[in-house]
Formats: structure tokens, C-alpha cells, sequence
């Protein structure tokens, strides 16, 4: 014998059941539904935020390569408020930083920099933004400052030989002999990008002794 005897019993436990589970499945239908439909609409507005985003970091670009600092700094502040949820905030800053620097404003430029260091999405944008801001700081004569920047940011192997190079500089700018050349010695084997400068202030430290 069947579970159910008539087509009447049949109907009667199905509509039992769906006045029982009905609510729930509802529920559930319109969540799935709402969650498919809400990651799309989502997906789409994120592509559409990073497309304004690259456009806005283009005309940065423009500006930039024209040295126009004034549109630099404007479009990287427009990128700030307008896009921080992307990586292009800090590329921007990172271009403004040097537009910055070349026209002679070098706290802008660190200032640039820290924005990068503070609030990129990337470590590694954060590290190339601390490793700049060492090398002006450096330049600027603030020594304790390169060193505590060093200190917190020298963690990256992909960066140990630039570090290592300005670690270098550093030590030369104390006085320090000894160190420089070990720090010099270590950006050359660690894989500086300017092997050939490196090795230039190596040759030029006094000899030992």
C-alpha cells in the first residue's frame, strides 16, 4: 500500500506542509534571489568605481608628465575622496609625491608620501612609498627621522637592497665608515637598482683603518 491511500490525502499533507514550511521557503527563495542579484548589481558598480577611477588617474598622469602641479595635486585629491576604496588613491599620491618634490615643495612631497604609507591597500605600495620618503628625508638632512623610517618600513626583501643603499647613505652622512660600507656592501649583493652608484660611494669611502 502506498504512503498515501487517495489523491485527497495527497493533496491535503501537501498543502499541511506548505502552510508549515511555506513562510520558510519563501524566505529562502528570496534571499537567494536577493543575494545573486545584490553581488551583480555590486560587481557592476565596482567595475564601474575603478573605471571612473583609472580614467581620473589617467588625467594625473597628463598633468604629471605637462608639470603642471597644481592639476597633480587636485586629481590626486579627487582620487582621495573619491575612490579610496581602490589602489588608486596611492599611485596618485605616489606621482604627485615626485611632481611635488621636482618643483621644489619637499614637504608636500613627504607629505604625499605618508598618505601612501598611512592608507595604501598594498603593502608593497606602502613600502616604495617609505623607501622614498627615507631617500628625502635623507636628502633634507633629517637623520633621526630616515632612521625611524627605516627602522619601521625595512621589511621587504624585494626592497632590502635600496634600504640597504640608504642605510648606506645614512651611515656615511654620520660619519659612520664602517657601516656604510657594510650597508653599501649588502645593497650590492641584495640587488640594489643602481649597482653601479652604489658601487661608486663604496669605492669613494676611505679605506679602512
Amino acid at each position: 500500500m502506498s504512503e498515501y491511500e487517495t489523491d485527497d490525502e495527497k493533496v491535503e499533507s501537501i498543502k499541511k506542509w506548505w502552510k508549515e514550511n511555506g513562510t520558510s521557503v519563501v524566505a529562502g527563495v528570496a534571499l537567494g534571489l536577493a543575494v545573486v542579484f545584490g553581488w551583480r548589481t555590486w560587481t557592476d558598480h565596482r567595475n564601474s568605481v575603478s573605471g571612473e577611477a583609472s580614467a581620473a588617474f589617467e588625467q594625473l598622469l597628463a598633468s604629471a608628465a605637462a608639470g603642471d602641479v597644481k592639476s597633480t595635486t587636485t586629481q590626486a585629491q579627487l582620487l582621495r575622496q573619491g575612490y579610496a576604496s581602490t589602489p588608486y588613491p596611492a599611485f596618485g599620491d605616489l606621482v604627485a609625491a615626485k611632481v611635488l618634490y621636482d618643483s621644489g615643495d619637499t614637504a608636500a612631497a613627504m607629505a604625499a608620501l605618508q598618505q601612501v604609507v598611512a592608507k595604501a591597500p598594498d603593502p608593497a605600495l606602502q613600502t616604495l612609498a617609505a623607501l622614498r620618503l627615507a631617500r628625502i628625508q635623507l636628502a633634507e638632512g633629517q637623520l633621526d627621522a630616515t632612521a625611524a623610517t627605516l627602522a619601521t618600513h625595512d621589511h621587504s626583501a624585494a626592497f632590502a637592497g635600496d634600504f640597504a643603499a640608504v642605510r648606506g647613505d645614512l651611515a656615511a652622512a654620520r660619519g659612520d665608515t664602517a657601516g656604510a660600507r657594510a650597508a653599501y656592501e649588502k645593497a650590492i649583493t641584495a640587488g640594489t637598482g643602481l649597482p653601479q652608484l652604489i658601487r661608486l660611494k663604496l669605492d669613494n669611502l676611505p679605506a679602512p683603518g
